[in-house]
C-alpha cells in the first residue's frame, strides 16, 4: 500500500490546488468604528458556471478509524468548495494533481485556524477530521448540472494516509 505523509499547510504549498483561508499573514483593516478587524478577500467562491449560485452549509465531520485508508477521491467540475473549521481542532486535507498517479498526491495537516478553498476541478478527499467530531462552514456551488465526480479505487490501489 502506498503511504502518504502529511506536511504542514502553507499558502505556497497549497497554491496549485486552491487557497488557504487564514488570518495569519493576510491583509486586514479595521471597520465598525474600530471594534472589528476585517481579513478580506481570502478566497474566491467560483460558483457561477452554468447558472450556479453560492451555497452555505454546515458539516459535522467524524474521525475515521486509523489507519486512514483512501478509497476514493472527488472533484467538483462546476465550482470551488471551501472548508472553514468552526472549532480549533486539527484536520487533514488530501489533494491530487492526477487521481491515478499516487506520486501526485499531497496531504496537509491543518490547524483549527486554517481553512481551504479547493479550486474547481481539484481532486480531493472528503472531509478528514482528527481526534473528535468537528464542525465546518462550507461555501460551495448549488444549481443545475453535475458538480460531483468521484473515483473509487480497486482494493490493490487503496492508499494509506499516515497521521
Amino acid at each position: 500500500m502506498t503511504r502518504i505523509f502529511p506536511e504542514p499547510l502553507t499558502r505556497e504549498a497549497f497554491r496549485p490546488f486552491g487557497e488557504v483561508i487564514e488570518m495569519a499573514g493576510a491583509a486586514h483593516y479595521t471597520i465598525n468604528q474600530g471594534f472589528t478587524e476585517r481579513f478580506n478577500d481570502l478566497a474566491f467562491a467560483d460558483v457561477a458556471m452554468e447558472g450556479g449560485a453560492t451555497n452555505v452549509s454546515l458539516f459535522l465531520g467524524q474521525p475515521r478509524p486509523a489507519p486512514i485508508e483512501i478509497r476514493l477521491m472527488e472533484r467538483h467540475p462546476l465550482g470551488s468548495q471551501a472548508f472553514i473549521p468552526l472549532q480549533d481542532r486539527p484536520w487533514l486535507v488530501l489533494v491530487a494533481g492526477d487521481v491515478h498517479d499516487a506520486a501526485s498526491y499531497r496531504a496537509f495537516t491543518c490547524t483549527g485556524q486554517q481553512g481551504v478553498n479547493y479550486a474547481r476541478n481539484v481532486w480531493h478527499h472528503p472531509l478528514l477530521v482528527l481526534d473528535a467530531d468537528s464542525r465546518f462552514l462550507i461555501i460551495d456551488r448549488k444549481g443545475p448540472g453535475n458538480n460531483l465526480e468521484e473515483v473509487w479505487f480497486a482494493e490493490d490501489k487503496v492508499l494509506g494516509l499516515s497521521v
